[in-house]
C-alpha cells in the first residue's frame, strides 16, 4: 500500500473525528486552545491505537483467510464507508456539551474509533507497515479534530455532513481498488 493510499485512508478514518470535533466545537463558547489540543489527543490516540488492536488480532488469523483477504478489505472499507454516508443522512441530533474531559471524551474516541479497529485487520492482511500506519492515523485524526473544533466553534454545522460522506467515499473507493487491484482488474 503507498503512502498517498495509507493518507487517504487516515484522512478517511478520522472524518468521524472530525464531525464530532465540529459539534464539540459548537458547544465550546469561545475557542479555548487546550480544549482544541484535548480534543484532537482523545480522538488521535484511540484512532492511532485501534488500527493496531485490529493489526494484532488480523495476524492471528492470516493463514485461514490469506486467500480472501482482498475480499475483507473491500468489504470491511465498503460497509464502513457506507455507515459514514448513511450515518450522515441521519436526523439524530446528539447532544454535546463543554466538557472534555475523561467521562465525557471517552464515549466519542472509542465510537469515532471502531472503523479504524477493523481497518487495522485489513492491514495485517495487506502486509501494511503499521507503525507508519498507526502514526499517521492518529496525527491527521489528531489535526483535522483540533481543526474541526475550530470550525465548529467559528462555522457552526456546517460542514458535519459533508464530512462524513467524503470520509465514507474514500474508505469505499480504496476498498475497491484493493480488490480490482487483486482481480487484475487494474
Amino acid at each position: 500500500m503507498s503512502l498517498i493510499e495509507l493518507l487517504l485512508i487516515s484522512i478517511g478514518l478520522a472524518m468521524d473525528a472530525f464531525a464530532v470535533s465540529i459539534c464539540k466545537g459548537l458547544s465550546i463558547k469561545s475557542f479555548a486552545f487546550k480544549k482544541g489540543i484535548l480534543i484532537g489527543l482523545y480522538f488521535g490516540v484511540f484512532q492511532g491505537f485501534m488500527p493496531l488492536i485490529g493489526y494484532l488480532l488480523g495476524t492471528s488469523f492470516e493463514d485461514v483467510i490469506t486467500s480472501v483477504d482482498h475480499w475483507i478489505a473491500f468489504i470491511v472499507l465498503s460497509l464502513i464507508g457506507l455507515n459514514m454516508i448513511y450515518e450522515s443522512f441521519s436526523n439524530d441530533k446528539e447532544s454535546y456539551n463543554d466538557k472534555v474531559d475523561f467521562k465525557t471524551m471517552i464515549p466519542f474516541a472509542i465510537a469515532t474509533s471502531i472503523d479504524a479497529l477493523a481497518v487495522g485487520i485489513t492491514f495485517a492482511f495487506l502486509k501494511v507497515n503499521i507503525l507508519i500506519s498507526v502514526l499517521l492515523i492518529g496525527i491527521i485524526t489528531f489535526i483535522l479534530s483540533f481543526i474541526g473544533v475550530k470550525i465548529g466553534n467559528k462555522f457552526g454545522n456546517k460542514f458535519d455532513k459533508k464530512a462524513q460522506i467524503i470520509g465514507g467515499i474514500i474508505l469505499i473507493i480504496i476498498g475497491l481498488k484493493i480488490l480490482f487491484e487483486h482481480l487484475g482488474i487494474i
